[in-house]
């Protein structure tokens, strides 16, 4: 049971994955971030995603309100972008039936397939302000696969999120039925993966602030 905390959760009618702390910090960053593209690997039942896009929704009705216009969401260019190597159809169904899902463009297939990242890539041109989340598949290569593939996309002044950092400090085989452990899996990658990228760093802030995120050295911000 003590391992099904994060399943506790929905967001906006949608289950999401993830920590009540660690969905504040999502929209704190995309509050102070502004961005207009969001780009989320790992998808599962949607609430993140669903999560990114009513954030943007509200980026959108405080720019229409500080104009003084009006905003049909359908026409806003504020988009998530999510990815899944296994898009389950009662998720998709709910997903683009969601209030939402004018907002959210999904590909399915590995996120670091050459032609998903290609997909990506292209449909991320255009937009200024870039955010990116990685919670999919938690292994050190895939992670790092991950980071070389849309770290960078993320735009200057944004963040890159590398989730379930903190299974390395978790004992060992603890996920006994994951292939991720101890000294295989995102703090792991993320460590070497900055060690060539200087130009983004940990920001310490946002973890010190939350005590208890599933994200310890993951708050990855681009000079």
């Amino acid at each position: 049971m003590h391992k099904k905390y994060v399943y506790n959760y929905d967001w906006l009618g949608r289950p999401i994955i993830q920590y009540p702390q660690d969905m504040v910090a999502i929209q704190e960053l995309v509050w102070t971030v502004r961005p207009d593209l969001i780009i989320e690997t790992g998808i599962a039942h949607g609430g993140s995603l669903i999560l990114s896009a009513s954030m943007l929704a509200m980026l959108d009705m405080c720019d229409a309100i500080e104009a003084g216009t009006t905003i049909d969401p359908r026409q806003s260019s504020r988009k998530v972008i999510g990815i899944d190597i296994d898009i389950r159809e009662h998720n998709r169904a709910a997903i683009e039936a969601h209030p939402m899902a004018s907002r959210i463009q999904m590909f399915q297939g590995s996120s670091i397939g050459a032609e998903v990242v290609k997909q990506v890539h292209d449909a991320a041109k255009g937009y200024q302000k870039v955010m990116v989340f990685l919670d999919s598949m938690h292994t050190h290569d895939h992670v790092l696969g991950e980071l070389d593939a849309y770290a960078p996309l993320v735009s200057k002044g944004s963040y890159c999120v590398v989730f379930d950092t903190f299974v390395d400090d978790m004992p060992p085989k603890f996920f006994a039925d994951r292939p991720w452990d101890v000294g295989n899996n995102p703090k792991t990658a993320t460590r070497q993966w900055l060690k060539s990228h200087p130009d983004f760093k940990v920001d310490p802030a946002m973890e010190s602030r939350l005590m208890v995120t599933v994200a310890p050295e993951g708050f990855l911000k681009r000079d």
